[in-house]
C-alpha cells in the first residue's frame, strides 16, 4: 500500500517500466494494480508547499557578472555574489490532472527575498576590488509546473518537469538596506534584475527537477522496502507507462515473485480498468496469482512453521476436555506443539473470499528432556474461507471452515488409526483451537509486518477488502501522509 500512497504523494515518479505500448497486452502480464483518483490528489497536494519552499531554499545561486554602457559613466562591470534566500512564504497551490497527460501544479503568492553583495565598478571587471554594498531583493512570484511522466534511461519512469514558468509580479532591488532611490540603485535596478530573474527562473525550475527525480528514487527505495520480508520480494516493474486521466492516476505492476532462484509468472491476468470505479480516493487491484506465489515462498521459506510452549499451549486448552495422552502432555511441567505445512498451501480468490487449502501436521509432545515422553501426532486437511479487514490498524481475518479431516494418526503408545470418535474429537480440537489460534499469528504477524514498514502511521479511512473470481480489490480513502514527507525532506536536503 505504501508504493501508491508515496508514489503520488507529490505527484511525481513511478518506478521501472517496460517499453510496451499496447495496454491490452501488458493487462495480461498485471499482477498488480493502484489508482489513485482526483479526491487523493487534492489532498495529497495539501503539502506540495513544503516540496516548492524546499526548492527555493535548496536551489543553488551562481555568481552573476554583467555589464553595461551607461551614458555619461561609460561601460559599468558588475558581479552579485553570494545569492541566498532568507525569506520565503507561499500562498497556496492547486494540483490538476489534465487529459493528455500532464499533472499541472500552480503555486500563487510566493513572496521570496534574497540577500548578497554587489561588487561594482567602471571601464572593466572587478575581481574582489573596487566597490561593493550588499543588497536585498524583494519578490512576488507565481510558478506553475507541468509534470509528464515518461519511460526514461535503464527502463526507469522519471519526471520531467522542463514545463516550469515562474511569473514575476515584483522584483525590487535594494541596496544597503536603503528603501529610498539612489543614483546606484537606478543605475543597476533594471538590468541585473532582468539578470536575477533568469537566474532564479533557472535554478527553482532545475531544483524542483531535481527533487522530483531524488524522490521517484526516494520511493523504489520505500516501495520495495515495504513489498518485501527477508529473502521474499515482489517484481514492482510496471508493465507500461502510467495512464493518467482528467479522473484518476493508474499503474500496472508485474507483481512477480522475487524469492531465491524461484520464479513466477503471470498468466492470462484477468484485469480490466473497468473492475476500478473512482469514488475512493485509492484502489489496490491485486491477482490471486501474487498471493499464490508469495504463499509458495513463504511454505518453502519455513515461514509456515508454528511452536507452541508452556503455559501459553496449557492456557489454549483450558477450557476443553483433554483425554488419553493428550491429558498426559498436558498434566507435564512443559508441554509443547508444533505446527506445520506439509505441502504448499493452495489458494484462490473467489466472491465468497480467499479459500485456502492446506495439509497440516500436528504434534503435540511432553518436553523432549523428561526421560518419560509422551507424542501425538496427526496430519489434517484444512480447507477455509477466508475474509480480511482492516481497522484500529491491525489486521483482521474472519475464517470460515469448509473441510476438515484427520488423518495418520499416532501416539508414542501406539502407531495405528485412531477410532472414529477419535477423529471427531481432533476434528474439534482443530476447529475450535487450531484454526483460531494460527489465525490469530497470522493477524498478529502480518500486522507487525505492515506496521515495520509503516502502515500504522497512514491515516487510512474505511478501507474496504473486495474478493472476486481471479482477483482482490482493496479500495480505502487516506489523510495525508505527513511523515513520509518529512522522511523525503530530510533524506533529499
Amino acid at each position: 500500500m505504501l508504493l501508491c500512497l508515496t508514489l503520488l504523494s507529490l505527484v511525481y515518479g513511478l518506478l521501472a517500466c517496460d517499453t510496451e505500448t499496447d495496454s491490452t497486452d501488458s493487462f495480461k502480464s498485471t499482477g498488480i494494480v493502484c489508482r489513485i483518483t482526483r479526491p487523493a490528489a487534492l489532498v495529497l497536494n495539501e503539502q506540495t508547499t513544503q516540496v516548492i519552499q524546499a526548492a527555493f531554499k535548496h536551489a543553488k545561486y551562481p555568481d552573476m557578472k554583467g555589464e553595461k554602457s551607461v551614458m555619461f559613466i561609460g561601460k559599468v562591470s558588475y558581479g552579485l555574489n553570494n545569492l541566498e534566500i532568507f525569506n520565503l512564504s507561499i500562498g497556496k497551490s492547486e494540483v490538476d490532472l489534465i487529459q493528455d497527460g500532464v499533472i499541472k501544479v500552480d503555486i500563487h503568492n510566493v513572496s521570496a527575498s534574497f540577500k548578497g553583495t554587489l561588487y561594482y565598478g567602471y571601464g572593466g571587471w572587478l575581481v574582489n576590488v573596487g566597490h561593493s554594498v550588499d543588497f536585498e531583493i524583494e519578490s512576488h512570484i507565481d510558478l506553475q509546473v507541468n509534470t509528464r511522466l515518461y519511460c526514461g534511461e535503464a527502463n526507469r519512469v522519471v519526471a520531467d518537469t522542463s514545463d516550469c514558468y515562474l511569473t514575476f509580479h515584483k522584483l525590487l532591488l535594494h541596496l544597503q538596506g536603503d528603501k529610498q532611490p539612489s543614483w546606484i540603485k537606478r543605475l543597476f535596478t533594471d538590468f541585473v534584475s532582468y539578470t536575477v530573474r533568469l537566474v532564479i527562473k533557472s535554478q527553482i525550475c532545475k531544483e524542483i527537477n531535481n527533487l522530483a527525480n531524488i524522490l521517484a528514487e526516494f520511493i523504489q527505495q520505500r516501495a520495495g522496502l515495504f513489498l518485501s520480508s527477508g529473502d521474499i520480494g515482489v517484481d514492482i516493474s510496471v508493465t507500461n507507462s502510467p495512464v493518467l486521466t482528467a479522473d484518476h492516476i493508474e499503474s500496472h505492476h508485474k507483481g512477480l515473485l522475487l524469492y531465491k532462484n524461484v520464479t513466477s509468472v503471470i498468466e492470462e491476468s484477468v484485469f480490466s480498468p473497468d473492475l476500478l470505479t473512482e469514488s475512493r480516493m485509492l484502489y489496490f487491484w491485486i491477482s490471486d496469482q501474487v498471493l499464490r506465489s508469495l504463499v509458495m515462498a513463504a511454505h518453502d521459506d519455513q515461514r509456515l512453521v508454528q511452536l507452541i510452549m508452556g503455559q501459553e499451549l496449557k492456557e489454549l486448552f483450558r477450557n476443553h476436555h483433554t483425554r488419553g495422552i493428550l491429558h498426559k502432555i498436558f498434566s507435564s511441567e512443559d508441554p509443547e506443539a508444533k505446527l506445520w505445512s506439509l505441502t504448499t498451501p493452495q489458494l484462490s480468490v473467489s466472491p465468497l473470499g480467499t479459500i485456502v487449502r492446506t495439509l497440516t501436521a500436528v504434534e503435540i509432545r511432553t518436553n523432549s528432556s523428561q526421560p518419560e515422553a509422551h507424542r501425538l501426532y496427526f496430519e489434517t486437511d484444512i480447507e477455509v474461507i477466508v475474509q480480511a479487514s482492516y481497522s484500529s490498524k491491525k489486521l483482521f481475518l474472519d475464517t470460515k471452515p469448509a473441510l476438515i479431516t484427520i488423518q495418520n494418526l499416532s501416539t508414542s503408545n501406539r502407531d495405528q488409526q485412531g477410532e472414529d470418535e477419535d477423529m471427531d474429537y481432533f476434528k474439534e480440537l482443530v476447529q475450535k483451537i487450531g484454526i483460531p489460534k494460527v489465525v490469530s499469528y497470522l493477524e498478529n504477524g502480518l500486522t507487525e509486518l505492515m506496521n515495520r514498514n509503516g502502515l500504522h502511521l497512514f491515516e487510512i479511512i474505511n478501507p474496504q477488502v473486495i474478493t472476486e473470481k481471479g482477483y482482490i480489490i482493496i479500495q480505502l480513502d487516506f489523510g495525508f501522509p505527513h511523515h513520509l514527507l518529512v522522511d523525503f525532506l530530510k533524506r533529499a536536503l
